[in-house]
């Protein structure tokens, strides 16, 4: 496994600059995180020591993980420090570590296409299973604050004429469609939220997590942005495997941390708040904002053309929500944001 670099300070600073007046509740709380180890996870245990340190909070958080000697070789600069302990099992049937804890962040998901598509079963129980140690835990260690990672998968197929989906919109995947495992989970996940809520005293934070760029995000998944960096990288042709067609939109990681832990600390319960960016772009022309953010070198190849009078997929969020309640923004750029991405895979 290579050793990951730790984040840019200059994201670090970002995100404490905007979420310093949220922290004072926690001081010398503790905290405990599901899926500490991916890509949102990442973000949030570098920003959270990174703020501790700044801050000397006296914070300190468990983080639940596979494989915690592989972590401890991606990331020693997480590993070795006092304020994280890490915990190994897997989020379906993890012992519970004793002791109460005031905010659970859970973040464990399998954001998989690949695994979604040949193993639906297995991510839908991932993420009800998961989902529901994850209540029982919550209850018996007296927590306060619960934030979950939901998706804008719960709204299921955007329609074309909705250019942004807002939290009310009733629509729904497919439940007959074993491709709407990961969506479907995510729904039934949040059903499990507010029944807990009415039997424990914990405020539940929802944030539907929509497209994201930054550092740790896969260069080889199902995300056109880090494939697309990739093909530049590597000196090769941006390649499209569709027709260029679908809009998409992308919040930078360091805004994505922001969100994340202003819901936690101020979201309304059972509120669900949608995250993300409403700048969208077609995947084409991501293609080509990609290629000029990195020098302009690599052509664009796209598998197909367009089919004669059909509407483009969308999958972008409405954010007034999040705007007017949390007062929360996008600050960095999408051409800064792949930029930055960038610069931290040669650092």
């Amino acid at each position: 496994m290579i050793t990951a670099s730790p984040l840019p300070a200059e994201d670090l600073t970002h995100i404490l600059k905007h979420t310093s007046p949220l922290w004072e509740e926690a001081r010398g709380k503790s905290f405990f995180i599901t899926g500490g180890t991916g890509f949102f996870g990442m973000w949030m245990l570098e920003s959270f020591t990174h703020i501790n340190d700044t801050l000397q909070l006296g914070v300190r958080a468990t983080v639940l993980t596979r494989d915690p000697v592989a972590f401890a070789r991606k990331a020693p600069h997480l590993a070795n420090r006092a304020d994280l302990c890490f915990i190994q099992g897997d989020i379906r049937n993890f012992v519970f570590p004793e002791g109460n804890f005031d905010y659970l962040i859970h973040a464990a998901t399998e954001a998989s296409a690949k695994l979604n598509s040949e193993a639906p079963d297995e991510m839908l129980d991932a993420i009800v299973a998961g989902m529901s140690r994850t209540l029982d835990f919550a209850a018996e260690a007296n927590v306060k604050k619960f934030l979950f990672t939901s998706s804008g998968a719960v709204y299921g197929r955007q329609p074309s004429a909705l250019t942004h989906v807002p939290e009310d919109y009733n629509g729904a995947p497919d439940c007959l469609d074993p491709g709407s495992a990961y969506g479907e989970g995510k729904r039934v996940a949040e059903l499990m939220a507010a029944i807990h809520v009415k039997h424990h005293p914990c405020e539940m934070k929802i944030a539907r997590c929509f497209a994201f760029v930054g550092p740790h995000l896969p260069l080889d998944s199902h995300f056109a942005i880090g494939n697309f960096l990739r093909d530049v990288m590597a000196g090769s042709p941006i390649r499209i495997g569709g027709d260029g067609t679908p809009y998409r939109s992308y919040l930078y990681a360091a805004d994505l941390a922001i969100w994340l832990w202003t819901i936690l600390f101020k979201g309304k319960s059972l509120r669900p708040y949608n995250v993300g960016s409403a700048e969208d772009y077609s995947i084409a022309s991501l293609a080509s904002i990609v290629n000029e953010a990195l020098g302009g070198n690599s052509s664009i190849e796209i598998a197909r053309s367009p089919e004669p009078h059909s509407s483009p997929s969308r999958y972008v969020p409405a954010i007034v929500r999040a705007q007017t309640e949390l007062q929360l923004h996008c600050c960095i750029p999408l051409s800064e944001s792949i930029s930055r991405t960038h610069r931290w895979h040669y650092s």
